[in-house]
């Protein structure tokens, strides 16, 4: 690290400076929220549409973040983004979503017009204007900088950032692999958490909580599979499959408690073409059956999907050259939990200091005439209604936003091994906070969007 570097970080407040050890207050202090708003959001890549929500020219949708709203349409040339702000008085154009074609945007307060391509078309009492205050470049809409990757179209308000794919690194190789553009939706859903944005973020950063949290899943986990994680809440072990049936038994019990409890993160067919193949692998020794039962199941999935014509990757292969990570990040609200041929996603993204919007998708393969889903479907963070598991994070991060106000909590404790990637997280933010050259920010990012359980990386600063 250079002394400027230093010194530079040495000005952010409630800075990390023991990676093991993060300061409470960086999740409720509101000069760090600002900070973050300031120094943070204006410079980084935000997911801010499914491709799939405009198909049609004219189709826009409007992405929000803090105090910025943007457009993002398709136009006959592309997709394109707005700042979403009449040049007259300021008035919002959009909300939501819809359709322009045909009548462009239309400012509801003076009826000024644009079209899909952001060009003035209309003023009304246009003479009553200096025309020296009606430049035509200045009244166009002002553009928003916009990149397409993995189905989806990216926002960034700094045009000197580093491209998409620059700035999130290997991971794009790895999913991109999987065909991740041409998943479709299957269901979405929106939530208010009473949480700060990175605690969100954080609760999916390592597995460490999956004993307590999500008992259901932890008890169907081999010894060999839980490592140094240790024994659940009364120190007992799960068993050991003692055979083939047992351990596929096990496995389309988790595989079905997947599908249900992570909103479809594991597809119904996934669950199908497990059960045909009972029976099929027999061995006395565990470790075939293992690596057997998997090899068929993406041999199935993959042929199944071929047959139906879907652009299903081969997974044998895609793993053996192309690993992915069980949870794939781009910073800085983004990730991915890639499972067979379909995916779960999530998109974070702050509100106020102590509350975040939180949003799910399940992801699948699907012919181009599928039902699309424009919009997803909202509920509070406390329904029901909410998926299992889930709704078991949902259960904890209230009370741990809460608890980071007691009186002698100034950190929290990581560790070394199974939370480094909370730390990196919050020490890469600390970089965007002290105004790095965004060529370090850059690859300080392809450390951070290292997969899930990862160790403390080294960022370069």
């Amino acid at each position: 690290m250079t002394a400027t570097d230093e010194a530079a970080l040495g000005k952010v407040p409630l800075r990390v400076t023991h990676p093991q050890r993060i300061p409470s207050r960086r999740y409720y202090d509101r000069e760090f929220f600002e900070l973050e708003n300031e120094h943070v959001w204006p410079h980084v890549w935000q997911m801010a549409a499914r491709l799939e929500e405009i198909p049609e020219v004219g189709d826009y949708v409007e992405y929000k973040i803090l105090d910025k709203s943007v457009i993002v349409v398709r136009t006959k040339a592309g997709v394109k983004a707005f700042h979403n702000a009449c040049r007259h008085r300021g008035v919002q154009l959009v909300m939501e979503r819809g359709n322009c074609k045909g009548k462009g945007f239309i400012c509801p307060f003076h009826g000024w017009r644009w079209n899909m391509d952001g060009e003035n078309t209309f003023i009304y009492g246009r003479r009553i204007f200096d025309e020296a205050n009606l430049e035509q470049a200045e009244i166009n809409l002002a553009p928003c900088r916009v990149e397409l990757w993995g189905g989806m179209a990216w926002i960034n308000f700094d045009d000197t950032a580093a491209s998409v794919k620059e700035s999130f690194g290997p991971v794009t190789d790895r999913l991109d692999a999987r065909n991740m553009e041409n998943l479709k939706v299957e269901g979405w859903w929106s939530f208010e958490l009473p949480t700060n944005w990175k605690l969100a973020m954080e609760a999916f950063m390592e597995g460490y909580h999956v004993m307590r949290t999500h008992p259901q899943l932890f008890q169907a986990l081999t010894e060999d599979k839980i490592g140094y994680f240790g024994g659940d809440a009364e120190g007992k072990m799960p068993l050991k499959e003692a055979s083939a049936e047992e351990y596929i038994d096990k496995t389309i019990t988790q595989l079905g408690r997947l599908h249900t409890g992570m909103a479809g993160m594991v597809l119904a067919t996934d669950i199908e073409i497990a059960e045909r193949l009972r029976g099929e692998v027999v061995s006395e020794d565990m470790a075939t059956v293992y690596s057997t039962f998997s090899r068929r199941m993406k041999e199935e999935i993959f042929a199944e999907g071929q047959a139906k014509g879907l652009p299903v990757p081969d997974l044998n292969v895609v793993d053996a050259t192309m690993p992915a990570a069980s949870v794939e990040y781009m910073f800085p609200h983004y990730f991915v939990l890639p499972y067979y041929a379909g995916m779960s996603a999530y998109r974070i993204r702050p509100l106020t200091p102590e509350t975040c919007q939180f949003e799910l998708w399940s992801l699948a393969f699907h012919p181009e005439d599928h039902e699309r889903i424009t919009a997803p479907i909202v509920m509070p963070h406390d329904s029901p209604d909410v998926p299992e598991i889930p709704r078991q994070d949902y259960g904890n991060l209230p009370r741990q936003q809460l608890g980071l106000h007691a009186k002698g909590f100034e950190y929290m404790r990581l560790s070394h091994q199974m939370e480094g990637m909370i730390s990196n997280y919050q020490r890469l933010i600390d970089g965007f906070l002290a105004r790095l050259d965004m060529a370090k920010l850059t690859k300080a990012q392809h450390a951070v969007n290292d997969g899930f359980n990862r160790p403390i990386n080294d960022l370069g600063f």
